[in-house]
């Protein structure tokens, strides 16, 4: 049973720091592509970060970039994602995605692809 699940989430004041992450479990990862996606209330999920199967190569939404930071480590299957000085439009539900089929850091990720359950995250002004 293929499982991501997420953790790091929850409630901090703007311009501070969270660092999210990813486990998962029931099939290989260390050749496919992950990422995370956020949605807020009532706006579709969005892309916010991707990395490759190596994680040399990265990708990240405009809105994040010079503050998000997302890495993984294939030995304990799991992807992190940092998050500084954040904003009150940040505020969302986080989810971590894996590929089933692609490699590069901007493949992932689609519906039928593997997802978390999410975690919320809340940036107070």
């Amino acid at each position: 049973q293929v499982q991501l699940v997420e953790s790091g989430g929850g409630l901090v004041q703007a311009g501070g720091s969270l660092r999210l992450s990813c486990a998962a479990s029931g099939r290989p990862f260390s050749s496919y592509a992950m990422g995370w996606f956020r949605q807020a209330p009532g706006k579709e999920r969005d892309f916010v970060a991707g990395i490759d199967w190596r994680g040399g190569t990265t990708d990240y939404a405009d809105s994040v970039k010079g503050r998000f930071t997302i890495s993984r480590d294939n030995v304990m299957n799991t992807v992190d994602l940092q998050m500084n000085d954040l904003k009150s439009e940040d505020t969302a539900v986080y989810y971590c995605a894996a590929s089933k089929h692609h490699s590069g850091s901007s493949d992932c990720c689609e519906g039928n692809d593997d997802w978390g359950q999410g975690t919320q995250v809340t940036v107070s002004s």
